[in-house]
């Protein structure tokens, strides 16, 4: 096994409401957000699992949420500042600070940008007002338009946009309007993805009038010709990026990489010297993690589970998965799943060759088939 790239996720926990679709943990704005304390906390919450990453370098930076741009500039310049005194940074280090539009002020985009970050992920979720209202998100066209103009005048060079298909009511005519109006702003990268109903949110338990299974399938693939026509190169199920201009945040979850979780309710991923591999869950009452009540549980990840921890993310992704790859970041060696692999072959999930797996056009619209195959 060798260390793969390390990056830091950093969850700030509050919005101004819950959207009726998330499971994200997060909590309502019910009263001032006690953001220095909590960006306090935020360093001393790395500084204890800095014990698991010494001599690494940081390749990225995720501050999501949440609504991470509910916190102040400067309070994000600070902590990035202490944060570089106690890690060492890669020279072309990616800082990505995910942004709702509805809190968005003329010159604060400026001083995220001094502040130290340089990618920005806007959520859109849609162009389309109505369905908007449907979701619980409180912006207005004029105001999301005007939001975006605010920060292509920023100049960020990494400008993402997350939308959504397969919303309550929505129709082709709306998809085809949201990416190409996306498209209009000229962002270097598209988080395009579909709803999903996920438990323990309103829509679980209040189900709205989605599109059929017939209609999603329609709009994925007149989505996917759009964006490729415009030069989005899908690298991943749900992500489209203009040439060089993937996440490499989320590239390194995808590839199994470690990463740091800290904030409350954040989680990590992290390889050990001794070849084992750690799970950090933090604390999610955020007046005990306020008063330094950081880490909530960690788990040791069996040999059995790695295989599917591995492939879970790496069968998302629209480029070959390298068998050495497998060895070097699970320390197992091919033969722990030669069962597996052999029945995906025969489902035709996958294709093998020498070097390599891949999933088909077949293993990608049954995902969660394929990898029910390496449940142990």
């Amino acid at each position: 096994m060798k260390f793969k790239k390390l990056s830091l996720y950093v969850h700030i926990p509050w919005c101004e409401r819950k959207c009726p679709y998330c499971d994200f943990y997060s909590k309502s704005i019910k009263t001032v957000i006690p953001e220095k304390k909590y960006i306090k906390n935020l360093i001393l919450d790395f500084k204890n699992d800095i014990k698991f990453v010494k001599n690494r370098k940081l390749n990225s930076i995720f501050f999501g949420g949440g609504t991470p741009n509910l916190i102040q500039p400067k309070y994000i310049k600070y902590f990035i500042k202490k944060i570089k005194k106690i890690i060492q940074f890669s020279k072309k280090i990616e800082i990505t600070l995910e942004s709702n539009p509805n809190f968005i002020k003329k010159n604060s985009f400026f001083k995220y940008k001094l502040a130290g970050i340089n990618r920005l992920s806007l959520g859109i979720q849609s162009f389309n007002e109505k369905i908007l209202n449907q979701i619980k998100r409180k912006y207005s066209y004029k105001k999301l338009i005007k939001t975006i103009k605010i920060i292509k005048n920023t100049n960020f060079n990494q400008i993402n946009f997350d939308l959504i298909y397969g919303l309550p009511n929505q129709n082709l005519k709306d998809i085809i309007f949201d990416l190409n109006s996306a498209i209009s702003f000229k962002p270097s990268h598209i988080s395009w993805y579909q709803l999903s109903i996920e438990k323990n949110t309103p829509f679980y338990n209040n189900k709205p009038n989605l599109p059929t299974e017939k209609t999603i399938e329609i709009m994925q693939k007149i989505g996917q010709k759009i964006l490729k026509k415009n030069n989005f190169y899908q690298y991943e199920i749900s992500s489209y990026a203009q040439s060089k201009n993937q996440c490499k945040h989320n590239l390194n979850y995808w590839k199994y990489g470690d990463y740091l979780g800290i904030g409350c309710g954040a989680h990590g991923k992290i390889t050990l010297k001794n070849k084992k591999i750690i799970r950090t869950y933090k604390n999610k009452n955020i007046f005990e993690f306020l008063n330094g009540k950081y880490l909530e549980k960690k788990i040791f990840i069996k040999k059995k589970n790695r295989p599917l921890e591995f492939f879970i993310n790496n069968f998302r992704l629209n480029q070959p998965c390298l068998k050495k790859n497998f060895k070097i970041f699970t320390g197992l060696k091919k033969k722990f799943i030669n069962k597996e692999i052999l029945y995906a072959i025969k489902k035709k999930y996958i294709i093998e060759t020498k070097k390599f797996w891949k999933t088909t056009y077949l293993g990608k619209q049954f995902l969660n088939n394929l990898l029910e195959i390496f449940v142990k």
